[in-house]
């Protein structure tokens, strides 16, 4: 067969695929995916999303700079921007990290409730915010942050505005939100206690959830056996340090998440815990 015949087979075989090509990419589409990591930082609480649509949002930042680490190691190695950050209330467990975060990370979009405290970090993480221009929600009554299609953060507490007042408990300031994508949710509790609980419960609102971060660090401040059978959850995660000096999670907990036959998950024992959700199951990696 002559060589010119070959060129033009070759040139004809090129011409197919590349044509071929951008229908198939058109036509697939990759399986959405939503990863939740609650990350261990020791005793405290950071929680990164990565949605199906890209964004990554930071719950919290845990009590130093252990979440760099934490957030190197679960976001792409080149990704250095956070979407959103949300500083659930203003104990240093839960703001201490979020100020290294800021010096270091692209932060797009700040929530938090704007609750007075004099907390040395909560102050310098104000003034970075300052500094740096960011965007920020104060977080005064229930509302929706959507990401993309059927992905988004209802926000459930608090339901009056508290920016720039003193709180007596600043758990109880505690920013509640439940992350929905399909029919799969997410309650994340930050260290709202039982007043919290028993509001929300009074309130009607729908807190049925396959996942709950358990609040206060299983602490038995929180998580009132009338609450849990509201959420109903399969899977409870607690984030708490390795032999903590409070004795978090308390065994009264444990014992009664047990009883509900949960899936009990701890960042003492398990470390980072990451849980993807595809095709409407979760799946712990």
């Amino acid at each position: 067969m002559p060589l010119k015949f070959y060129k033009i087979l070759l040139i004809f075989s090129i011409a197919v695929i590349l044509t071929a090509m951008p229908v198939f990419w058109f036509a697939y589409s990759a399986p959405a995916e939503l990863e939740v990591d609650f990350l261990d930082v020791g005793q405290g609480d950071a929680i990164l999303i990565k949605t199906p649509y890209g964004q990554n949002i930071l719950i919290d930042g845990g009590p130093d700079s252990k979440v760099l680490k934490e957030l190197s190691a679960n976001m792409d190695f080149w990704d250095k921007t956070i979407d959103l950050m949300i500083l659930t209330h203003p104990h240093d467990d839960h703001v201490g990290g979020l100020v290294p975060v800021l010096q270091r990370y692209d932060v797009k979009r700040i929530l938090y409730t704007g609750v007075v405290h004099s907390s040395p970090s909560y102050l310098v993480w104000l003034e970075l915010i300052r500094d740096q221009h960011i965007s920020t929600t104060i977080i005064d009554r229930p509302q929706k942050i959507n990401f993309g299609q059927n992905c988004y953060l209802d926000i459930l507490w608090p339901r009056t505005e508290i920016l720039g007042q003193e709180v007596a408990n600043l758990n109880n300031s505690s920013i509640v939100a439940k992350l929905i994508f399909n029919d799969i949710k997410f309650l994340f509790m930050g260290d709202a206690e039982l007043e919290v609980e028993k509001a929300l419960l009074n309130s009607k609102v729908d807190l049925s959830a396959q996942v709950l971060k358990a609040g206060h660090h299983g602490s038995d401040t929180s998580s009132n056996q009338n609450f849990l059978n509201a959420v109903d959850p399969e899977i409870v995660i607690i984030m708490s340090g390795e032999d903590n000096k409070f004795g978090h999670p308390s065994r009264r907990i444990l014992k009664r998440l047990e009883r509900l036959k949960a899936e009990i998950y701890r960042t003492d024992e398990f470390k980072t815990i990451k849980l993807r959700v595809i095709d409407n199951d979760i799946i712990k990696l």
